[in-house]
């Protein structure tokens, strides 16, 4: 399978000299930043002295860094292959950032990769198997910055005062979308060293907040990739600056990035269909159409839901799926019926889109359709005529 896995077994002893940095590169660090570095690398708090890479590798019980996460056998071998290609052992990592607060609903995490040829790349965490983290996913349909946008500024302002010269950001997921946040309300001096931007498969914002920034003066900067069946990217995005990754996988599996294709050291593309393109449609008018309250409400209730047998992350709930379901019904029932009578409209409304929307474009497919056959029966005209008129002749 062709995946980052295997990019740097193929191209692994080419060097960033060799071979400039790519997309790929920016997808093998963003998932790398999934891992636990908290016992080998510095905070933010003051410039700290670069961590090896291969110190980490060479660590006796390196394997810690692979704890809370899951993907636990493809991370190793990402790691491995990491530490040992010529193209990144060489590799230095510094400012690393895990914070999580169930209080303030907070997931955020972060770290900067100096790379053998120098150059520094700042790698946003996406969503973690935490509860919490999938909540504050879910608070991105607000107009309010979320607290992980909050600090991914002040780490992007604070990590770039420590070092000169130009760099690239980038993150997977909610990683994706921290990265664009910062590039538009960092520093202007900060902002301006940023020579690309990328985005692996992360929700995009609502219209306020890309009116508040300077999202014009990151706009040619920012790479974004998708899966085919993108659920997480699409969201918020009502632009088609995006370039869509074929994938081994289908469905929400997609988001996965050891299922993304690369071939010849690039992405494989591929492109949506036009029912996806109408589903997504529906499902950005539908959460742009919900009020603050009505976000507050949902979340808030079915976060409440899925921690109701006490479940902390995604493990919890994988580990007892049958208590977890009894548990969260047995809460739903108890909830006052203005909170359910809410949610039910809610639903009801995003039906309410799509099948519009399905008649839109039931409509639109006619139309080209009586069009296309309209056409065809010109062309035929206009040759039996011709053949008439030759006959004649």
């Amino acid at each position: 399978m062709n995946n980052i896995i295997s990019y740097i077994t193929e191209f692994g002893d080419r060097s960033l000299e060799e071979m400039p940095f790519n997309e790929v590169d920016s997808l093998v660090l963003c998932q790398l930043a999934y891992l636990d570095f908290s016992e080998y690398v510095g905070g933010i708090e003051e410039r700290n002295t670069p961590v090896p890479v291969t110190d980490i590798g060479n660590d006796g019980d390196w394997e810690k860094i692979l704890k809370g996460y899951w993907y636990r056998s493809d991370n190793k071998k990402l790691f491995l292959g990491f530490i040992s290609s010529e193209r990144f052992k060489d590799t230095r990592l510094n400012y690393y950032v895990n914070i999580t607060s169930e209080d303030e609903d907070l997931q955020f995490s972060a770290v900067t990769f100096i790379l053998p040829d120098k150059s520094v790349y700042i790698a946003y965490r996406g969503t973690d198997a935490t509860l919490v983290g999938w909540k504050e996913d879910l608070k991105l349909a607000y107009s309010e910055p979320v607290r992980a946008q909050e600090l991914s500024v002040d780490y992007l302002d604070r990590v770039s005062s420590y070092f000169t010269g130009q760099f690239r950001i980038g993150g997977h997921s909610k990683g994706g979308n921290l990265a664009v946040y910062a590039a538009m309300f960092g520093r202007s001096d900060c902002r301006k060293r940023i020579t690309d931007i990328y985005d692996h498969d992360g929700p995009g914002f609502r219209p306020e907040i890309v009116k508040e920034g300077h999202y014009a003066s990151i706009k040619n900067k920012i790479h974004k990739y998708i899966p085919r069946s993108s659920i997480v990217g699409i969201l918020l995005e009502t632009g088609s600056d995006y370039h869509v990754v074929e994938c081994w996988s289908v469905g929400t599996f997609q988001h996965n990035t050891y299922r993304w294709k690369s071939k010849n050291g690039a992405f494989v593309y591929s492109k949506m269909t036009d029912k996806q393109l109408m589903n997504n449609e529906a499902i950005n008018e539908w959460i742009l159409s919900l009020s603050t309250t009505e976000v507050d409400v949902f979340i808030d209730m079915a976060y409440e839901l899925l921690t109701a047998n006490k479940a902390k992350n995604v493990f919890d709930l994988a580990g007892d799926p049958f208590g977890n379901a009894y548990s969260a019904f047995s809460r739903y029932r108890e909830m006052d019926q203005k909170s359910k009578d809410m949610v039910v409209t809610i639903g009801k409304r995003l039906k309410e889109i799509m099948d519009r929307k399905t008649r839109e474009k039931y409509t639109e497919w006619t139309i080209a359709l009586k069009e296309e056959i309209r056409s065809w029966q010109e062309d035929a005209l206009s040759l039996m005529n011709k053949a008439i008129t030759k006959k004649k002749r």
